[in-house]
């Protein structure tokens, strides 16, 4: 009966033992797995973590100002739409005048990432003298040309600079304006107006009386100028060849006006040293410059009657 009592019990032990070692190999693998999980899981997490940041990124807005001559209105706004086809988070403002006001501007402090001037000498008084122009950025993108314009129907006796004494009114850039200090040029190398140091110094009143006493209606840009006379409230004026596209029905090119008289109407473009952009607006105002010195953006210039054949 003894015998019987302890074999029982050895019985009754290995079992106990059996069910303990099942049970600690099956809580081992559970661990394991949960383990397995929760790595899985935060792995997933960075993914998602990267993934977010890279979408972050790659969302970022940004702001860049343009400051460009009034000529350039048309054709900046059609450049800007197609820059931002591949830069949709970008923000393009782009603010349009005579390049010697918007050079003021910038003097002055207005904050500025790329000016785009019509004539190389304000380009030349911002980076040379001002030293406000990023190294390595500057371009001379576009040559144009000035033409002698009158509406449509006017019955204009002018047929060219010669004979502008004809004209019952003249619509004027002011000197510091390039078209005006262009046209200014073309009259001394034409012989109507006397030579000067600085022909942008030469002032209205003295054209008016070379001309015959003419009235001069002195406009601050060309884009006034074009208006003036395409509403007829002078009978002819001088702008450039751009300013004529889109109003082929309202405007009439007398003449066009030859680079030996004016010389080259280069238009300059560079990266203002902008102490307040960060360095994301910086990156893109380069990358816009860039740009516009690509094919594509030379096809839009050649739309609105640029020459895009020039030299750097």
């Amino acid at each position: 009966m003894k015998k019987k009592s302890v074999s029982m019990l050895l019985a009754a032990a290995m079992v106990v033992s059996m069910f303990t070692g099942c049970g600690s190999k099956s809580d081992s693998a559970a661990d394991t797995t949960k383990e397995e999980t929760q790595t899985e899981a935060t792995a997933d997490a960075a993914d998602d973590e990267s993934t977010d940041t890279t979408a972050d990124d790659a969302s970022e807005e940004t702001t860049i100002t343009v400051f460009a001559a009034k000529s350039l209105n048309q054709v900046m706004e059609e450049l800007i739409t197609k820059f931002q086809e591949t830069h949709p988070n970008v923000n393009v403002q782009g603010s349009y005048d005579s390049s010697g006001t918007l050079l003021t501007q910038i003097e002055e402090g207005a904050a500025c990432d790329v000016f785009f001037s019509a004539a190389v000498k304000q380009m030349g008084q911002l980076d040379e003298t001002d030293g406000l122009v990023v190294d390595g950025t500057r371009h001379n993108v576009v040559n144009n040309q000035v033409c002698l314009v009158t509406y449509k129907g006017s019955n204009t006796e002018v047929t060219s600079l010669e004979d502008m004494s004809k004209a019952s009114s003249i619509a004027l850039a002011d000197g510091s304006v390039p078209v005006g200090k262009y046209t200014r040029q073309a009259l001394v190398n034409a012989g109507i107006l006397e030579k000067a140091d600085d022909v942008s110094t030469i002032p209205t009143a003295t054209v008016s009386e070379a001309l015959g006493g003419v009235e001069i209606n002195e406009c601050a840009n060309v884009g006034a100028v074009t208006s003036a006379v395409a509403e007829g409230s002078n009978e002819v004026g001088t702008v450039y060849y751009s300013d004529t596209y889109g109003l082929e029905d309202r405007l009439e090119i007398l003449q066009v006006i030859p680079y030996d008289l004016t010389g080259d109407v280069i238009y300059p473009v560079a990266q203002v040293q902008n102490l307040e952009a960060e360095e994301l607006e910086s990156t893109t105002a380069k990358e816009f410059i860039d740009f516009l010195i690509t094919d594509d953006a030379k096809t839009i210039f050649q739309k609105y009657y640029f020459d895009t054949d020039v030299e750097n």
